[in-house]
């Protein structure tokens, strides 16, 4: 029979700690999750509560207004995120394996080639001269994936994770007749699932909430991202409110407008599916953090 883990005042204290951090993480989403479905006037009488006093749907009913507009944004934003995701992982993998191995006779130099742009950045006029005048992408979707598909730090990173993978395995790969192709596509990735679920989750979150991109480059409502989308939401609310006092009726629709509502919807739209990807790559992070612990 299994034996029963002995309670000790130090795992009662580390179980408490963490209740308390996750209570910290979890309860400001919740906070806003119930302001969102708050009717505005109670929230100006009876300020914020996790449990709506008045329920409402008038932020999301607001937020939802051009439901055509939102649904085409999500669409946008998804193809950018996924597609943008795979193709960093891809290629920058394929970069960081070539800088693994020993037949590459300039990795060290092109190591230190991806090496300097941690150090210098050209900065965002030059990369706008390169987007626009040179490789013709502004307007497009896929100037919104090809602006971050390289990261000098996540190729060291897999570089490093790499190394990690021992060399007999890549040798008897091509003692079996495996091309380097399939070495890596059929040993080295695999093998490499908890790195790549890591920086996979991080560039997945970056393309999400990156809006910046959107504004500089796009000029076609039916190629704008969900986060720009809401971000020009919030403006326009923010503007009706700094000149509600040009006219009465104007006045009076402002005082209508679920303002503080929106905002916290438009949190919870856009927190809302990135979040579903973290159970799915939870087992993926502890095998990350336990590789390497323990030496044979």
């Amino acid at each position: 029979m299994r034996e029963k883990q002995k309670i000790t005042v130090s795992n009662v204290v580390i179980h408490i700690i963490f209740i308390l951090l996750m209570l910290v993480c979890i309860l400001p989403l919740l906070l806003v999750l119930g302001i969102s479905f708050t009717d505005e006037t109670s929230l100006l009488r009876d300020g914020y509560h996790l449990i709506p006093k008045v329920f409402s749907t008038g932020a999301y009913q607001y937020v939802f207004t051009g439901a055509t507009s939102v649904l085409r944004a999500y669409a946008v934003t998804i193809f950018v995120t996924v597609v943008g995701t795979l193709c960093h992982i891809l290629f920058m993998g394929m970069l960081a394996y070539c800088l693994t191995r020993e037949e590459v006779t300039a990795r060290n130099k092109i190591s230190l080639f991806v090496y300097l742009p941690v150090l210098f950045n050209g900065g965002l006029v030059p990369t706008y001269i390169l987007m626009t005048r040179f490789l013709h992408l502004k307007d497009t979707v896929w100037v919104l994936i090809l602006v971050s598909i390289a990261s000098a730090t996540n190729v060291l990173i897999m570089k490093n994770f790499f190394k990690s993978i021992p060399q007999a395995l890549i040798e008897s790969a091509r003692i079996d007749g495996c091309s380097e192709y399939r070495t890596f596509f059929s040993i080295v990735l695999p093998l490499s699932k908890p790195s790549l679920a890591s920086i996979g989750l991080f560039v997945a979150i970056a393309y999400w909430n990156d809006w910046m991109t959107c504004s500089l480059y796009i000029e076609t409502p039916k190629l704008q991202t969900l986060q720009y989308l809401l971000q020009s939401l919030m403006n326009n609310i923010g503007y009706l409110q700094a000149n509600a006092g040009a006219s009465q009726s104007m006045e009076t629709a402002i005082l209508n407008l679920p303002s503080e509502g929106a905002r916290m919807a438009t949190c919870i739209l856009a927190v809302g599916p990135i979040i579903f990807l973290y159970p799915f790559l939870q087992k993926y992070f502890e095998k990350g953090l336990t590789i390497g612990a323990v030496k044979e």
